[in-house]
């Protein structure tokens, strides 16, 4: 019955809305408002906020801090961590605060928490006592939820808006954290803060990433902060993850972390699962999973494979997910087309939609004919295969949308899935000769 509803009621239906709200309120009641007892960080933007969390956390953690995360990846409390299985970005109420309750009980300082428009839209994170606010970026995504820009822009400003009137905490201040180069960043910026840190190349910057070398191990790079310069070594790899460690360089200052123990902590930063992982493999082409499923985030990712030096032919397997912004699927598609030699469209979560009419949606807006480098191969598994055996020395591969997730939505449910453990399967057959490469 409760589907039913759902279908039935649009997404920004204020009787939707306002139920969300409803069951937030109880949620906080009945798990005693864990949050007024840690520091909280939110950390919100289209693109980079699960790999900018996860980069917070492990260098918060590795200063003796005890760290609560949740993101779309996964949940860490304290040393304990766990793959999120929700498919949620912004989880249920009563998850998050009995999740903010254990992480109390286990003695957490800080809370970090990737923050979905959906969350904020819907109220989940409805009166969780926040202190701090980090913008990524912003473009275009979820318009099936805000319908507008306008909208979308302004539910996450809303939490950067309503800082300060927050109950304070005595040890920390209300702090923003913003990238100057994001797209809208200018209302972001003229709010009012107790202090506002700024990030990226504008001269409007206050740390300003220099000299950025990509290597086979990862990226080198300087930051320029108030005081002192600092020489950053990463294995996170390409200009993008330049960009969310500089945010996390903010978020170190702001707690106090020295810069050779900000230079520590990202140096031995471990990589995040589905985030540009690499699958290691001995026939010299290289295969990437990876989360891009907006437009940006697959330039970003494929203009940055594009540029690299060594690789040659760029094979991308995508597909569009079901019940979601179908405004968008005409822009990502521009984007494959153009960055991309060769492409597969293949099945994504399908959630309501059949992953038939989902690929007749999206085939008026790719210029080039099937079998002209593009093929249509609605099952994932062929998709990858077929990407596999048609890459040649120095291609690269990437396999976008899915990321590190476990399951893939069919119209008939959910069956078990993961795209790395997929392409290890089908690389493994190759080497046991059971298909020929």
């Amino acid at each position: 019955m409760l589907n039913v509803l759902r279908k039935m009621i649009a997404l920004d239906n204020p009787v939707r809305i306002l139920y969300h709200n409803v069951r937030a309120v109880i949620a906080n009641v009945r798990y005693g408002f864990p949050s007024k007892d840690m520091t909280i960080i939110w950390v919100t933007g289209t693109n980079g906020k699960t790999t900018t969390c996860n980069m917070i956390a492990n260098g918060l953690k590795s200063s003796g801090k005890k760290i609560f995360m949740f993101t779309t990846v996964n949940i860490m409390i304290g040393d304990e961590q766990a793959t999120n299985t929700t498919k949620m970005t912004s989880p249920d109420p009563f998850l998050l605060q009995r999740l903010l309750l254990d992480a109390k009980k286990a003695w957490c300082e800080i809370a970090i928490i990737e923050t979905a428009s959906h969350g904020i839209k819907y109220n989940r994170i409805w009166w969780i006592h926040y202190d701090m606010c980090v913008l990524t970026n912003i473009t275009q995504d979820h318009l099936d939820l805000h319908r507008t820009m306008k909208d979308y822009v302004n539910t996450k400003l809303k939490i950067f808006q309503k800082l300060i009137t927050y109950n304070r905490k005595p040890w920390v201040k209300k702090t923003a954290i913003i990238n100057a180069e994001s797209d809208y960043a200018e209302l972001f910026l003229n709010e009012t803060y107790d202090s506002m840190y700024i990030y990226g190349q504008s001269n409007k910057a206050n740390l300003t990433p220099f000299d950025i070398t990509n290597t086979v191990n990862g990226t080198k790079f300087g930051v320029k902060v108030p005081g002192k310069d600092m020489q950053i070594e990463t294995s996170f790899r390409w200009d993008f993850n330049v960009y969310n460690i500089t945010a996390a360089i903010w978020v170190f200052m702001a707690f106090g972390m020295k810069p050779l123990e900000i230079e520590k902590a990202i140096r031995e930063m471990p990589g995040i699962p589905g985030r540009m992982e690499e699958v290691q493999n001995k026939y010299w082409y290289k295969i990437f999973v990876d989360y891009a499923h907006t437009a940006d985030a697959l330039d970003k990712v494929l203009s940055t494979l594009r540029a690299t030096e060594g690789i040659g032919k760029i094979i991308t397997v995508f597909g569009a997910t079901g019940d979601r912004d179908k405004s968008k699927r005409p822009i990502m598609w521009e984007v494959i087309s153009r960055l991309t030699d060769m492409f597969i469209l293949t099945q994504d979560d399908d959630y309501t939609e059949k992953t038939v009419d989902i690929i007749k949606d999206v085939l008026p807006w790719i210029e080039r004919k099937e079998w002209e480098d593009f093929w249509i191969i609605p099952d994932r598994q062929e998709a990858i295969r077929t990407a596999i055996m048609a890459a040649e020395s120095g291609d690269a591969i990437l396999i976008a949308g899915k990321w590190d997730e476990h399951v893939l939505l069919t119209n008939d449910g959910a069956i078990e899935w993961h795209d790395k453990t997929e392409v290890l399967k089908i690389l493994s057959e190759i080497e046991q000769n059971e298909i020929v490469k």
